[in-house]
Parts: structure tokens; C-alpha cells; sequence
């Protein structure tokens, strides 16, 4: 081990790395002198590229057997950090360095063994306790992805292939489809591009187990020497173990199934603000007779409010709501709290759901869409309809009888009087009215759409990398954003307008605001596509979902990560917030709805029903009903109120994550209603609760 401490000071003197190299000494003197129990000071864990070792845990023995991964896996990635914060002047790209991650799989044992080390392990836990053996079962995929690529990598191309024919067939099956990746990977050189194996390598595997079942495991390995699979655990998972009863099959098949194994409960900790922010105060005028209650200038009348008045309600602020001013939102134009009257009238005349009044459905079809639908958004107050095709062109479409109309030429506003009441109505061209408005300007699919809550702009983002702004005034592109290099699979604006947020095959997320070029955040952390974005109501959050199977919630203040929500067998293609922000619903290609608790990072319900891919969820106005979309060609009805009450989320079950699913999908499911052969891609409920859909017919 002393070897080992040299080497990686060697390394580090031949980088012109000094004060890292010093740093290094001295830590590693402090070790030196004592080695039982001195603790490591958490500088020095990140210096030494441990990743997940709680500083406090870590004591010499530990950190020497993870110097000993260090020395192979840190000096790709670590040392760039270390050389990075230090100051070193040595600029070192930040990916990992794929020959340094590999050459992990260096020291290993003999090939021949490999089955039987496996066998062995697979005797064992079958053997166990039954309370034991389904959490123990969690190691056979990661094992056998490790102990699978250390063979190739060694160039045991034959062994190799015989491990994976031998137990491929024993792994859970929504890891098929990573197992057909694995399958193609038969040589080292295979290895060297695969960006989901060098994430396998990088990220630990995270698997929660309870602390008797580990000494067990633990016992087990010793006893029978068997270092091989030790080492593996040692250095490429992360065993996060809690104090209790071990978990049962069913908790833990809730909660695996991601890429990279479970979120480690320190993940789920962080506080969120879920709560909404108060509406700015301001009168509305009731009766209908007072026409908008514009006066000359074309302004709202600041009346003196009424005590029946509807906005000057005083909500109390949410104790679980973020500072109003934590992130700058932009300031409410007149034209925003006209809208704002409006929806309060329209929300007046809401219809109240529940399981005894369901919602009417409008379906939208799109015929003879040969272009190929690939994204579709409906406004706030449901005046327009665009959808983006595969032939790279935007359609725009008014469903009110107001047919679409652009902004006159400047030659032709100059000649208006500015001061007219109507001049909003003049400076429009009603030469240019028509129903449908066609957007060109992408030069791929579009596979995302969002109109701006003022109904003034629409994003879209599209394979060609590109996310690009258009205006409803001229129906022209104001701003390409350039910084994915790769398909933009989602685009979403924000609550407020002004903020939006992407997402894309290079699997992060960015963070826009309209009017710069640059993003202002990136959210790093997807280990694969980032497929689906939205906004929290708040604004302050972002959720993602991911073909790694799993949801994270990003703080946009400081572009932190607050949450990670694992549990589904499949890429993730839909999200959607309750109106009062407290929960998420996710829908993924394994057909399943899954609830959580933000506050709580829990998973407290699950919603199973359809038969494909969920591409669109929408909670009702006041979060009533959730709806849900699918390629299965039904729209799918749920009761949200009975399904978030009685929720257990007690501390114990947030410290353990030993979540009881209640198998009640069949009494919350309130209705399902099939088109004839149209996948449903979008949902949406107008300000009165009626719900509309939109598909594209296909004739399959």
C-alpha cells in the first residue's frame, strides 16, 4: 500500500502537480503515524477521489484499500479536480481519461475462476435467510457487469463469453436491455468509446442493505477468501446501510431498476422549498358589464378592493414556500394582470372534479400527418395549438375562431395613432389572418414545444441541436440558443416566462433565460438522454427525467442537485407537478405512473394500467384528477386527492426508505377512454377543467 502512496505521488511530481503532491505527503504522514482509527479529513477523501466514502466512516484500512482504486481511477478524473481547485495551472479536460478508468479492471484474478467465484456467490445467497436473500440479490447485476467486463478487458474473450451465456439469463429483466449493450462488448478495443459502460465504471453502483445482511455478506467473503468479489464491492459499489429490518422483495423491486442502483439517502436530504409563491395582489372588477375596466391609458383600474373582490384574497405565505426574491422573476406587465383577471373569471366558473364528475375529453387528432407529430403544446388559455414535426417544420394553429395574425410592416405601424384605445388591435395585419401558421428554420425532427405564458413566444427544440425562440407576433425566429451539441429532446418556459429550460442527448439539462446567449446553468448528473423537463410551479425547481431511469429535481439558485427518484424499469418520457407543488408524477416506458413526495423524497404511490409508453401526464386545475396519456391509444383518469392521502411518511420511513405501496391502482383508476388507433402525446386542462388531448392518427 506504501507502493501505492508512492506511485500516486510520482504521478503527481511528473504533472508539475506540487502543492497537490504536498498536500498529499502530509496527509498521508498524519496516516503513517497512525493508522488504526484516524479518521480522514474530508479534503484529503476528495484529494484521494473516494467517491461516497463519508469522511467520518473512512478509517486507515478503509482508505487504503480505496487508495489502491485511487491510484488506477483518481488520476483520470480526481487529479483534474484536485489540479483544478488547487490552482495548479494545469488544465486537464474534465472527462475521465478512459485508459485510466479501465485500468481498474487491472488487477484480477484467475480467468477460470470467474464462474465459480459467481456460482459461489449465487449459492450462497440463494441459501440465505429469506429476510436476507432478496436484499442480497441486489449484487448479482452489478457483479456480474464488473466481473463481465474485467474478463474482456483482460483480453479473456472466451471465458468471458461463457460467464455471460452462464448467467445472463438469472438477472432481473428490466435489465435487458443494458445486458444487449453489455452482449456487444466482446473486446478491450469494444470498451474504449462505450459512453454507458465508462459511466458503469465511473459512477459506484448504489445498493441500500440493511446492516445485518452485510456483515453477512461480509462474513461470507472472508471466510472463503474470496477477494475477487470483494474487491469488486470495495471499489465499484457503494453500499449505503441502514440500521433495521432488512427490506422485502416488493420494497426493493419498487425502488431498483435505474443505472446506476438506488439513490443514496443522503441524496434525498437537502430542503426543498415545494411550497407556491403569493400572487401579487390586485383587484378584480366582477361584474361583466365592466368591460376589462380599462381607463384612457389602457391600464387596469387600481380600484379600491372590494371585499368581494376575488385576487384580494390575502393568502397567507406558505411556510414551505420559497423567499420571494430568491430568484429574480420578471415584473408583472399590465398585460400579464389583465390575463391574470381573466383566469380569475374563467377559474369562478371552474367545474369541481372528482370521482363523481370526471372531466369531458376534446380530442385533437392530427390526419394525415405524414410529416410525422413529434411534439405538441396547447396555451395556458387553451387559444392555440402547435405542434412540431418530423420534417422539421413548426405548426402553428388557432382553435378559437380568432384566426392567427401578424404584426403590420414597420412602414405601415409609423402611419398609427399611438394613442388610439384600439391601437393594439391595429397594428395587426388582417391581410395575414389564416388558421394555421407554418415556422421553418430547423433542420431536423422537433421534438419539443412550449409557449411562453403570455402567449407572445413559443420555443422549440429540435435534432439539430438548436433550441430556437419564435415570435406570435411576426411568426418569425427571434433567437437560435446554441450550446447542446447533440438532439434536444425537450424544451419547457417557465411559469413566470422569461427562464426556460432544455434537455438533451449529451444528458444535461440547461437552464436560459430569453434574452441571453449563454446558458445560465447546466444540470450535470443524468448518466444518460435527458428526454423530459419541467418547471416546478415555484420556478425555483427543475424536474428531469432520464433514459437512466431515474427523475432528479434541480435547485435553479445554485444548480444543485436535490433530489434523485429511482423505481422505473424504463426511460422516463413524462413529468408533471401537482398545482400545490407538493408532489411529482412520473411516467415512463414501462407503462407505469409513479408518485412522489418532494419534501420527503419518497415514492408514495403507483399507478399501473397502461400497457406503453407514457408520454403525457396533466393534473386537473386544482390537482383533483390526474390524467394520463399513453401510446397505448388510451387516455387513463386517475384520483389524485385519495391517492396522497393517509401517506406514510414518517421519519422512520424516510431514514430507511422502507416504502409500502398500497396495490390500490384498480380503486383509484376512474376511468379509460380509447381513441381508435391515435397515441396520445399531449395532455392538457383548460382554465375550466375540461381536458383536452392531442395525437396523431396512424394507420398501423
Amino acid at each position: 500500500d506504501r507502493q501505492t502512496l508512492v506511485a500516486v505521488l510520482q504521478f503527481l511530481r511528473r504533472s508539475n502537480l506540487r502543492e497537490s503532491e504536498e498536500i498529499l505527503r502530509r496527509e498521508a504522514r498524519l496516516l503513517g503515524d497512525d493508522l488504526g482509527a484516524a479518521a480522514l479529513s474530508p479534503s484529503a477523501v476528495g484529494l484521494l477521489g473516494a467517491p461516497g466514502a463519508d469522511a467520518d466512516s473512512v478509517g486507515g484500512e478503509a482508505l487504503l484499500s480505496r487508495v489502491t482504486a485511487a491510484a488506477s481511477i483518481a488520476i483520470g478524473s480526481s487529479v483534474a479536480t484536485v489540479a483544478s481547485s488547487i490552482g495548479g495551472g494545469v488544465v486537464v479536460e474534465d472527462q475521465p481519461d478512459v485508459s485510466a478508468v479501465l485500468s481498474a479492471y487491472n488487477q484480477q484474478g484467475d480467468p477460470t475462476l470467474y464462474e465459480e467465484y459467481y456460482s459461489g456467490l449465487k449459492h450462497f445467497i440463494e441459501c440465505s435467510l429469506d429476510c436476507h436473500r432478496a436484499e442480497l440479490s441486489q449484487l448479482f447485476y452489478p457483479l456480474f457487469v464488473h466481473m463481465y467486463l474485467e474478463l474482456v478487458y483482460n483480453q479473456h474473450e472466451s471465458e468471458a463469453k461463457s460467464f455471460f451465456e452462464r448467467f445472463h439469463g438469472d438477472q432481473e429483466c428490466y435489465y435487458q436491455d443494458d445486458l444487449r449493450v453489455l452482449s456487444s462488448l466482446t473486446k478491450k478495443e469494444h470498451m474504449r468509446g462505450n459512453e454507458t459502460m465508462l459511466d458503469f465504471r465511473t459512477s459506484k453502483f448504489v445498493l441500500r442493505i440493511s446492516r445485518d445482511s452485510y456483515q453477512l455478506l461480509k462474513r461470507h467473503l472472508q471466510e472463503k477468501q474470496n477477494n475477487q468479489i470483494w474487491n469488486i464491492v470495495q471499489e465499484h459499489l457503494y453500499i449505503d446501510i441502514f440500521d433495521g429490518m432488512p427490506r422485502s422483495k416488493q420494497q426493493i423491486d419498487a425502488m431498483v431498476g435505474s443505472l446506476a442502483g438506488e439513490a443514496k439517502r443522503e441524496a434525498n436530504k437537502a430542503k426543498v422549498f415545494f411550497g407556491l409563491l403569493k400572487e401579487p395582489e390586485f383587484d378584480v372588477p366582477l361584474d361583466d358589464e365592466d368591460e376589462e375596466g380599462e381607463n384612457e391609458e389602457g391600464k387596469p383600474k387600481k380600484k379600491k378592493p372590494k371585499k368581494d373582490s376575488v385576487g384580494s384574497k390575502s393568502k397567507k405565505q406558505d411556510p414551505n414556500a420559497p423567499p420571494q426574491n430568491r430568484i429574480p422573476l420578471p415584473e408583472l406587465k399590465d398585460s400579464d394582470k389583465l390575463d391574470k383577471v381573466m383566469n380569475m373569471k374563467e377559474a369562478a366558473r371552474r367545474v369541481r372534479l372528482g370521482p363523481e364528475c370526471l372531466p369531458s375529453i376534446c380530442f385533437y387528432t392530427f390526419l394525415n400527418a405524414y410529416q410525422g407529430l413529434t411534439a405538441v403544446d396547447i396555451t395556458d388559455d387553451s387559444s392555440m395549438i402547435v405542434g412540431g414535426f418530423a420534417d422539421s417544420t413548426v405548426r402553428v394553429w388557432s382553435v378559437t375562431p380568432k384566426k392567427l395574425r401578424s404584426v403590420k410592416t414597420a412602414a405601415d405601424l409609423s402611419l398609427i395613432d399611438k394613442e388610439s384605445d384600439d391601437v393594439l388591435e391595429r397594428i395587426m395585419d388582417e391581410k395575414t389572418a389564416s388558421e394555421l401558421k407554418i415556422l421553418y428554420g430547423h433542420s431536423g425532427p422537433v421534438y419539443g414545444t412550449s409557449f411562453s405564458p403570455d402567449r407572445n413566444y413559443l420555443l422549440s427544440c429540435s435534432e439539430d441541436g438548436t433550441v430556437r425562440l419564435w415570435s406570435l407576433q411576426t411568426f418569425t425566429c427571434l433567437v437560435g440558443y446554441k450550446g447542446h451539441n447533440y438532439p434536444v429532446w425537450d424544451t419547457q418556459f417557465s411559469p413566470y416566462g422569461y427562464y426556460f429550460v432544455s434537455g438533451g442527448h449529451d444528458r444535461v439539462a440547461r437552464l436560459w433565460a430569453t434574452d441571453h446567449y449563454q446558458p445560465l446553468r447546466i444540470f450535470a448528473g443524468h448518466l444518460a438522454d435527458v428526454t423530459c423537463t419541467r418547471f416546478h410551479p415555484n420556478s425555483n425547481y427543475i424536474a428531469t427525467g432520464s433514459a437512466d431511469r431515474t427523475v432528479r429535481l434541480w435547485d435553479v439558485l445554485n444548480g444543485n442537485c436535490v433530489r434523485i427518484f429511482t423505481g422505473h424499469k424504463g426511460p422516463i418520457h413524462s413529468l408533471a407537478f401537482s398545482p400545490n407543488g407538493r408532489f411529482l408524477a412520473t411516467g415512463a416506458t414501462d407503462g407505469r405512473v409513479l408518485l412522489w413526495d418532494i419534501g420527503h423524497g419518497l415514492m408514495v404511490g403507483e399507478l399501473k394500467g397502461h400497457t406503453d409508453t407514457i408520454y403525457a401526464l396533466r393534473f386537473s386545475r386544482d390537482g383533483e384528477i390526474l390524467a394520463s396519456g399513453s401510446m397505448d391509444n388510451t387516455v387513463r383518469l386517475w384520483d389524485a386527492v385519495k391517492a396522497f392521502e393517509d401517506l406514510e411518511t414518517d421519519d422512520f420511513t424516510t431514514a430507511t426508505g422502507h416504502i409500502n405501496l398500497p396495490e390500490n391502482s384498480q380503486e383509484l383508476l376512474l376511468g379509460t377512454y380509447m381513441t381508435k388507433s391515435t397515441p396520445v402525446v399531449h395532455l392538457h386542462f383548460t382554465r375550466r377543467n375540461l381536458l383536452l388531448a392531442a395525437g396523431a392518427y396512424s394507420s398501423q
